[in-house]
């Protein structure tokens, strides 16, 4: 999702000398690949987007997979890029690096101050050695390895899949099922009052451009919106975007995961960034994305 919103956005700036592959063509998982990828092709800039995702029922039940795999993809690509003297590598890493019970909003300091959220932990413990593998590049070698963490993200190009989507496409879903099928109530996973900042990935995907011409500390930098929602107040704005009529039951036996989750932005924010896309204007594009899909 985001790797593609990378793509338009650098082709939307003019930029034409891109490469990109396919998981059919590439797998980062596989080390000797990765190393001849790079050989072969010798890319200057990395922007590191790949990664096993899923929401918060698979990061509960699959902690393994997402740990392994996402350790396998972001040490392959790190490490080829710093062995091939890529110039500039940009790493993505997420907004559940950050330990449960963390201040508000959460400034890039608190990273590794406390213990992560249970229910994405093996994802979140990635992420974190991924970051901090860049950071040790750039201090150790001098080599502008830099990494982002961008706010909860959405946007063109999103899962549906009922076992791997992410909160807002998973609602989509539900809301226009539960219209299809007549229902007349919706339940939402939790009590519907944990807070989350959602970032568009056309805003993550200018961001990261962005900070590969202005950014090479090796401490990570948040890219967010400064702007948080409740589960509730977010399920309700999709409710309305997909006309259903019905009522919404929350299910307090299902886990909220980490009760507020907002990103301080004021560093990118120093910088000249700002995030431009609001989260309805998001929503309803994201909405029309899925109607055509769903026509297909």
């Amino acid at each position: 999702m985001v790797g593609s919103a990378i793509v338009r956005e650098l082709k939307r700036q003019g930029y034409t000398n891109i490469i990109g592959k396919t998981h059919s063509e590439l797998d980062l998982t596989r080390q000797a690949d990765v190393e001849d990828f790079f050989e072969k092709e010798k890319p200057e800039y990395v922007i590191d987007a790949a990664a096993l995702v899923g929401g918060i029922k698979a990061n509960s039940e699959k902690p393994a997979e997402f740990m392994y795999i996402n350790m396998e993809i972001q040490q392959n690509l790190i490490w080829s890029a710093f062995k091939s003297n890529v110039k500039k590598f940009l790493f993505l890493g997420s907004a559940c690096m950050y330990p449960k019970e963390c201040p508000q909003p959460m400034k890039e300091e608190y990273l590794l101050t406390g213990l992560p959220e249970i229910t994405n932990e093996g994802y979140a413990l990635a992420k974190v050695s991924g970051s901090r593998l860049c950071s040790y590049i750039n201090k150790e070698y001098g080599r502008e390895f830099i990494s982002a963490i961008p706010a909860n993200s959405y946007g063109i190009g999103d899962s549906f899949d009922p076992e791997h989507s992410h909160v807002i496409p998973a609602l989509l879903v539900k809301y226009h099922n539960a219209q299809k099928n007549g229902d007349k109530q919706v339940v939402l996973w939790g009590t519907g009052s944990a807070k989350r900042e959602f970032i568009n990935n056309k805003d993550i995907a200018s961001a990261c451009i962005f900070l590969l011409e202005n950014y090479s500390s090796p401490e990570p930098i948040n890219v967010g919106t400064g702007e948080e929602v409740s589960i509730m107040e977010l399920s309700k704005m999709i409710k309305k975007i997909t006309g259903f009529e019905g009522e919404i039951v929350t299910d307090p036996t299902k886990p909220d995961g980490m009760m507020r989750r907002i990103c301080d932005n004021s560093k990118i924010s120093g910088l000249g960034w700002k995030a431009e896309v609001s989260l309805e204007e998001g929503l309803r594009e994201l909405d029309e994305f899925y109607l055509k899909q769903a026509v297909k």
